[in-house]
């Protein structure tokens, strides 16, 4: 996220941060070394901030009140063209998120959603030597097999599966892309990716499982260290989602582990956590900062 203003911390903006809502502008407010610092998810947003910051501003507290109260969100552009403008801020706020949900729909439809397998063949995991990790990592010997330890993650078999991964990979996707630059969220989705891939393999010995499931599970895990340890980074999942997502993880083994690729899951729920522990620690006790997220400077 984008550092768009800072102000002292004695002031409400309470009544502020509901006019931004109202406007459809998506903000966070972060207390850091006593100031109220406002960021947006683009550059695009801040000089919009800027302008409704200033209009406020000059209000005394009962107008503030009034005013929040009745924005709503307007636009001088036609409605065509604003749905336009929303759209591109959407995909600029969460490239990523949005371009892996793209494929993975791009590569259902070419699929029919798992009936025909034949044209998305090489999507699947290599086959590699399963006898151990060693064996496996070792007989990677070329950027295609590397590649394609990831792109299982494309793979969806019926509708719900897709349609379950794609809701929790925008809802956790958009919000963990916000936090961090896009590569190093691109970087947390391909570790989980791999890690929950690999471990599937291991485990049943052929290469015939796809999903987003175990990256899905992986930025669960990631996202509630970071909420629990450092609340101040404002994610949106609590200890009963993530307990949530635990049992859902247990019943799936018991009642279908047949045709649930447990291993992927639990793999990828794993390398999550460890890797929020990581951001966690580093942020803590080598930054010294209470938050997780991406410093920018802005024009305050």
């Amino acid at each position: 996220m984008i550092r768009a203003a800072s102000l002292d911390i004695d002031i409400n903006l309470k009544s502020f941060s509901e006019q931004l809502h109202r406007l459809g502008l998506a903000h966070r407010i972060i207390e850091e070394s006593g100031q109220q610092v406002i960021w947006v998810n683009n550059e695009s947003e801040v000089q919009l901030l800027q302008q409704a910051l200033s209009q406020w501003q000059q209000l005394d507290q009962e107008q503030q009140a009034s005013f929040a109260a009745q924005s709503a969100p307007t636009s001088s552009l036609p409605p065509r063209q604003d749905w336009l403008r929303r759209a591109t801020n959407a995909l600029l706020a969460s490239p990523v998120t949005w371009l892996l949900m793209l494929l993975s729909g791009g590569v259902a439809l070419v699929s029919g959603l798992g009936a025909n397998l034949g044209p998305v063949r090489d999507l699947f995991y290599p086959l590699l030597p399963d006898s151990s990790l060693v064996s496996l990592l070792s007989g990677i010997d070329s950027v295609t097999e590397l590649i394609r330890t990831f792109t299982p993650m494309f793979l969806h078999f019926g509708e719900l599966h897709l349609i379950f991964n794609m809701l929790w990979l925008w809802y956790f996707g958009k919000q963990l892309e916000s936090l961090h630059s896009k590569w190093l969220f691109l970087a947390l989705v391909l570790v989980t990716a791999f890690v929950s891939n690999t471990a599937q393999y291991l485990a049943q010995g052929y290469n015939n499982f796809g999903g987003m499931s175990g990256v899905v599970y992986g930025l669960v895990g990631y996202a509630w260290v970071i909420h629990y340890f450092m609340p101040r980074s404002q994610l949106m999942i609590n200890t009963s989602m993530f307990v949530f997502f635990v049992i859902a993880l247990v019943l799936m083994e018991v009642v279908a582990s047949s045709w649930i690729a447990t291993a992927a899951h639990a793999a990828g729920l794993v390398a999550g956590l460890l890797a929020g522990f990581a951001v966690v620690i580093y942020n803590r006790f080598v930054l010294g900062r209470e938050f997780v997220g991406r410093q920018r400077s802005g024009p305050y």
